[in-house]
């Protein structure tokens, strides 16, 4: 077995490490007080093929593995995983556009796609429908030029900011088979917005409410097939769990390299404070948990990649460990920075901050433990 990045896999981290470090790290904190991310950072994060990771190379994107794509959002979240994050959602939204909208869809919208002059939000969660996204109320009514759209989506990261909402909404009464995915382009009357979420993390990402109230659409903004719409958005969750643990993996080889840094400065007792055993059994400790996380979430990629039946189940295993993996250390690495830690200058605190959600999204870390057991049981 060959555990090592291809040359080009290297230049991929590279490349996103680098424009990170220059366009994104030095602005994170003030964006977070913004409460935004600035709409001009997502066309220079497109130069770069980042708009499109995964879309084909027939539609213009850049038509990487899902490795590669890990890869790309470990670089980018060791400057900012709330920026990361987002740029994943999107790119779970273009995916899922390549792969099943029409052509003549795909010919009015993806060139802005990939270039990022359109920004894309990808709405599931109900307030009433989590974990069960299938209990999904929303609703789209046939109607002679298109569909009439009632409902309320919850907790959208861009709701308000993007420029388009790929929906998951439902067209029959028929569970997880009644469900449609539609295109709504922001402006589109009857789409309005909630207040803004005062969240815990993520808090440059503007996260909203996105509200449908009679709101008309075309027919030519159905994606694929009317009732494939859940197949749809499941298909797309392998990829978005690998992207979200590969945003905790690269925040909390941050934090941990922020804190080597710090260890080597602070003094206590007359001596830097790495040079106690105790302190350094711990940085030990973070460094085997961080090194085994990023090798379990490159071996469920390379199963992801290679179509592997047992896919599924590594990508929910590997967003399990690695997220929560990368709680535990940027935890630990705000003890060991002391009351500095606290402090929001040190950058540590954001980070804690952040990473939490990541144990929720994506299908909850509870739902991941059943995706594992259920395949064990079915396997036996």
């Amino acid at each position: 077995m060959d555990f090592a990045l291809s040359d080009e896999q290297t230049a991929i981290f590279d490349m996103a490490y680098a424009f990170g470090q220059e366009n994104i790290a030095p602005f994170a904190q003030q964006w977070e007080k913004d409460e935004t991310i600035p709409k001009d950072l997502w066309p220079q994060i497109a130069e770069l093929g980042f708009g499109g990771l995964y879309v084909s190379e027939e539609s213009g994107g850049s038509d990487l593995s899902r490795l590669d794509a890990t890869l790309v959002f470990e670089a980018l979240s060791m400057a900012c995983p709330s920026v990361a994050a987002f740029l994943s959602i999107h790119n779970m939204c273009a995916k899922m556009l390549d792969s099943f909208a029409d052509d003549a869809l795909k010919s009015r919208i993806m060139a802005d796609v990939l270039s990022m002059k359109t920004v894309l939000s990808y709405c599931l969660t109900e307030p009433g429908s989590g974990s069960d996204a299938a209990a999904l109320k929303a609703k789209a009514t046939r109607t002679n030029e298109g569909y009439t759209l009632n409902g309320t989506k919850a907790f959208i990261s861009g709701g308000g900011y993007s420029d388009a909402y790929v929906c998951m909404v439902r067209t029959s009464d028929d569970g997880a088979a009644g469900v449609s995915t539609v295109y709504v382009e922001d402006g589109t009357e009857g789409l309005s917005f909630g207040g803004l979420e005062d969240k815990m993390g993520w808090r440059s990402q503007p996260t909203a409410q996105v509200q449908f109230d009679n709101c008309n659409i075309s027919a030519g903004n159905l994606v694929g097939e009317e009732g494939k719409g859940f197949k749809y958005a499941m298909m797309g969750l392998d990829g978005g769990r690998l992207n979200i643990s590969a945003c905790s993996l690269g925040a909390a080889q941050t934090a941990l390299n922020k804190t080597l840094e710090y260890m080597g400065e602070r003094k206590a007792f007359g001596k830097p404070i790495d040079q106690f055993q105790g302190l350094q059994f711990r940085l030990a400790d973070m460094e085997i948990e961080l090194q085994a996380a990023r090798t379990f979430l490159r071996h469920a990629a390379w199963k992801l990649d290679t179509g592997a039946p047992d896919a599924t189940k590594f990508c929910a295993m590997a967003k399990k460990f690695v997220t929560e993996t990368g709680s535990k250390v940027v935890d630990q690495c705000l003890q060991l920075h002391g009351g500095y830690g606290y402090l929001a200058d040190y950058g540590i605190e954001k980070l804690v901050r952040d990473l939490r959600v990541h144990q929720i999204l994506e299908g909850t870390n509870e739902i991941m433990r059943v995706i594992v057991s259920r395949d064990m049981l079915k396997n036996r």
